[in-house]
């Protein structure tokens, strides 16, 4: 397909597709094949199947469910006939469901069998659910009263009769906040950059390539980029249940994946599996990642024998992205590729010189572009966007040729003796220690004003960890400012689907009887 080729709404080129290509395999999911004519006709049937309970155009389904084929049949089926979607993820329980659900306005709610008892747990009054439709996982059948997905999948599979409106809902995807409730970013059919999406599938993906993830489809990388690059360039994909850092190289073998999109941690703890004398031997000659550490880039692609592209974008960052398409230093996510104006600015809004510290903000150059809006939240919407530039909420770099280097997450990002200090930067390095598998690090207050350093610590199997090493090893590879001062040794790191670290709780919990404490403990220790 070539980016010339114009489609209004995504279920154009899903149709589009169907015609052209057929019984051309578009997703292979364990042991099921999904031709292009397949998908069109399931997702027919999603919409279908919604209008067959009563649903009205504005109308929303939430899905709570594991990856599946259903579920990507639910997310680009139910905009053909004027519904949204809400995918939620699948860890959330309790106040932290319950708004997501309540706050949509959904009437109706797919869910795994699995799920359902945290739904039950809810009450049986939830916002504005109607009717709520299970996935048996079991071979059961769901409880009186609710709907059996398979069931709800025999709906007519012709296209709905429906004139899709360029400013209906097409989905609502909540972020992870780090603060209070999540927000529910509004994405309208006229925000699928579907010609964007084709000119830069063309640059990245070769003929006879085959598009993996192992992601969780309630995030926009595995729900939106994989199929549709993978449906805009007629190229088939994989989809794999969920992420096993033991298994993940069989899997890839397994789907003869070309192309994989890492995020968060996965490199290092790729990076951190025994090596195989087979590690190089496997179809995949592209990764395209998203904060893969500096420190172990060149060492990841000699090992697996591949090819690291990175990639920066956000679902609430008004349509900018940034590509480093191996063009770029080591460590950099690269140029911005969208048409955008940018800039690296300081805390009152003035930008900084190359190589300074500050927060990334950026605002369209075209018509109607950049927007950003949070569902029935007005005063986070403004928040976003000041003076017409739309705030990423991180802090970058750039250097003099304009390359973008991520720093870290605002909101985890540590101030000490004055210094801004990357938490991200301090657990790349202090992972480098051969005895530690995980670190996650994060500012607890400090007597004197600002922040001091804290980390958590979880060992390689086997192994013992000497604190006072660690603090060695830190004075070896950081600033001095950056050492940190409170450690404490878990089994556990929690981290979201995605691997990203949850440190709220990390935060709230803070220095406790147990923290080892580097003043206390190594009370002649010189930090400089």
């Amino acid at each position: 397909m070539t980016s010339e080729q114009q489609f209004n709404f995504y279920p154009d080129l899903v149709e589009h597709q169907a015609v052209t290509l057929g019984d051309k395999p578009y997703i292979y999911h364990e042991d099921q094949v999904v031709s292009f004519a397949d998908f069109d006709r399931a997702t027919c049937r999603a919409a279908n199947g919604l209008v067959a309970l009563g649903a009205a155009a504005g109308d929303g389904a939430a899905i709570l469910m594991d990856n599946c084929l259903e579920y990507l049949y639910l997310f680009y089926g139910l905009p053909r006939a004027g519904f949204f979607s809400v995918p939620i993820n699948t860890a959330l329980k309790g106040d932290g469901l319950k708004y997501i659900l309540e706050n949509s306005g959904v009437r109706y709610l797919v869910v795994d069998e699995g799920y359902y008892p945290e739904i039950e747990r809810l009450g049986i009054n939830i916002g504005h659910i109607e009717k709520i439709i299970v996935r048996q996982t079991s071979g059961g059948s769901p409880d009186k009263g609710l709907m059996n997905l398979e069931t709800f999948f025999k709906a007519d599979d012709a296209k709905p009769d429906h004139q899709m409106n360029n400013d209906a809902i097409a989905y609502l995807m909540y972020t992870s906040g780090t603060t209070g409730f999540p927000k529910g970013v509004v994405n309208r059919n006229s925000s699928a950059n579907l010609q964007g999406l084709l000119a830069l599938g063309g640059i990245t993906y070769q003929p006879g390539d085959i598009l993996y993830t192992t992601l969780p489809l309630f995030h926009a990388n595995a729900l939106i980029l994989t199929p549709g690059f993978s449906m805009g360039m007629g190229l088939p994909m994989a989809l794999e249940k969920r992420f096993s850092a033991s298994g993940f190289w069989d899997s890839v073998r397994r789907y003869r994946g070309t192309v994989f999109n890492a995020l968060g941690a996965m490199v290092p703890i790729l990076m951190k599996q025994p090596e195989k004398p087979d590690d190089a031997d496997n179809p995949v000659r592209l990764v395209i990642t998203s904060a893969c550490p500096a420190s172990l880039w060149e060492a990841f692609e000699k090992r697996f024998n591949v090819k690291i592209w990175e990639a920066y974008g956000a679902v609430d960052g008004g349509g900018l992205l940034t590509f480093n398409f191996g063009d770029a230093p080591v460590g950099s996510i690269g140029k911005v590729i969208t048409p955008h104006e940018w800039k690296v600015v300081d805390d009152d809004g003035n930008s900084v010189p190359a190589g300074e510290i500050g927060e990334l903000v950026s605002r369209s150059t075209t018509s109607g572009g950049g927007n950003v809006e949070y569902y029935k939240n007005n005063e986070a919407s403004k928040k976003k966007i000041r003076d017409g530039w739309v705030h990423s909420g991180d802090y970058f770099r750039a250097d003099e040729a304009g390359n973008l280097f991520f720093v870290d997450r605002k909101s985890d990002c540590i101030r000490r003796r004055g210094e801004n200090i990357s938490s991200f930067e301090v657990e790349t390095m202090v992972e480098k220690h051969p005895d530690v598998l995980e670190c996650a690090a994060f500012g607890v207050p400090s007597d004197l004003g600002e922040d001091e350093v804290m980390i958590w610590l979880k060992p390689r199997p086997g192994t013992q960890l000497d604190l006072q090493d660690i603090i060695k090893h830190c004075k070896q590879n950081m600033a001095y400012f950056m050492i940190p001062r409170f450690i404490d040794m878990v089994d556990h790191i929690p981290r979201t689907e995605t691997l990203r670290i949850q440190k709220k709780e990390m935060k709230a919990r803070g220095v406790s009887d147990c923290t080892w404490d580097r003043e206390k403990q190594m009370p002649d220790f010189k930090v400089k």
